[in-house]
């Protein structure tokens, strides 16, 4: 995966998932060795808002959908609240105003957890809320097998740096 190929195979996904995995382990390795400082209804409230803001809406939406159709608030909600960013923001400003503690490592659990655990990340706009295999990355998939994984021939025209895709892309 690169800037120019925003796409993962199997095997580079479960790599990734891997990674989620071991951060998990830290994660909750760090909690058990500190159970008896664990505010647990700090941790609890704080591993559950997450769903609780950016996922449950969504899903009660789209389990009532006749067509799986829901409104991109819920998508926006779900992706702030699952960023790994939101959840620095929200440990540093609880480390800040409240204090430091290991309660705080529901947050990286919860997140690991959706990511190493059940390989979710962050919703595109264009597929559905819960998991469906989209036609396009089907057809896209099996093409991309068919063709054996074999690196695709770039010629001068087509090898651009990061700096150029991302110019290329607001164009």
């Amino acid at each position: 995966m690169d800037a120019l190929n925003r796409f993962e195979t199997k095997k580079t996904f479960l790599w990734t998932r891997l990674e989620w995995l071991v951060g998990l382990g830290v994660a909750v390795f760090l909690a058990l060795t500190h159970l008896g400082d664990v505010r647990w209804p700090v941790f609890i409230g704080l591993f559950v808002v997450i769903d609780l803001i950016g996922y449950i809406p969504g899903a009660i939406a789209f389990r009532r959908s006749a067509d799986g159709d829901i409104p991109k608030g819920y998508y926006v909600a779900y992706n702030v609240m699952h960023s790994l960013l939101t959840s620095m923001v929200i440990a540093g400003l609880w480390a800040w105003l409240v204090k430091p503690e290991w309660a705080l490592l529901a947050l990286p659990i919860h997140l690991f957890g959706d990511r190493g655990i059940f390989g979710n990340s962050l919703k595109p706009l264009n597929t559905s809320f819960e998991p469906v295999r989209h036609p396009a990355f089907v057809e896209f998939e099996a093409a991309y097998e068919r063709q054996g994984g074999a690196p695709a021939q770039a010629g001068p025209t087509q090898v651009r740096s990061a700096a150029d895709a991302v110019s290329h892309s607001r164009a």
